[in-house]
């Protein structure tokens, strides 16, 4: 166990993964054979065993791995300030329709089954650290609180993920718009909250006019 895991995080292995992550979207869970996986990968099953010891191992590495690379793939094209936050609503939801659609499928195949319940729970609390962290980052750019942007990160992540499953305009457009709602009530809020010079926020201006 210990050498599969160093071999894990060898180059050769990442390679393999995502060739194998390519098969498994386009077959589905049941239906990829470890043959299969081994001619797309150009080796033998006993090389694959060598580098992941099972087609479980395979399954949930692969998984793990090429989902966090659609999460980096995400937020490179986050906003880069509070201007550009539209832009990024009306972009990324046909951005992860096209290119993502199979491998949110498979995803949810293979972490909605009982076998891999577990996985999914350590993938998704990988998930969570991973999205504190983009909040962090996100929140000196944009001018809003971390945690409101990850609670809005998970809302939007879930409307990108059902349209690029279902390709539902009506859902979409009810999780943006209701984003929208809530980010110019926040937005609202924080100016309000500034000062309007003389002393006083700018609420409290308006109100002595």
């Amino acid at each position: 166990m210990a050498l599969i895991e160093n071999r894990l995080r060898s180059p050769r292995a990442t390679e393999l993964l995502e060739k194998c992550f390519d098969v498994f979207c386009e077959n589905g869970l049941e239906n990829t054979t470890m043959k299969m996986l081994s001619q797309a990968c150009g080796v033998s099953n006993a090389a694959l065993v060598y580098y992941f010891g099972n087609m479980e191992r395979i399954v949930i590495e692969a998984t793990a791995h090429c989902m966090a690379k659609v999460e980096d793939d995400f937020m490179a094209l986050a906003p880069k300030n509070a201007p550009d936050i539209e832009r990024f609503l009306r972009q990324m939801p046909r951005v992860t329709a096209e290119m993502h659609g199979a491998k949110y499928r498979f995803m949810y195949q293979v972490y909605a089954s009982p076998k891999y319940r577990q996985s999914g729970r350590e993938f998704f609390e990988g998930v969570n650290r991973r999205y504190g962290e983009y909040a962090r980052q996100l929140s000196g750019k944009l001018g809003l609180p971390a945690d409101y942007i990850q609670g809005m990160t998970y809302s939007f992540v879930r409307a990108c993920v059902h349209y690029a499953l279902f390709e539902d305009e009506e859902y979409l457009n009810l999780q943006l718009n209701a984003i929208r709602t809530s980010l110019r009530a926040v937005l609202a809020a924080k100016n309000n909250a500034l000062p309007a010079g003389n002393g006083g926020t700018a609420a409290e201006k308006e109100e002595s006019t």
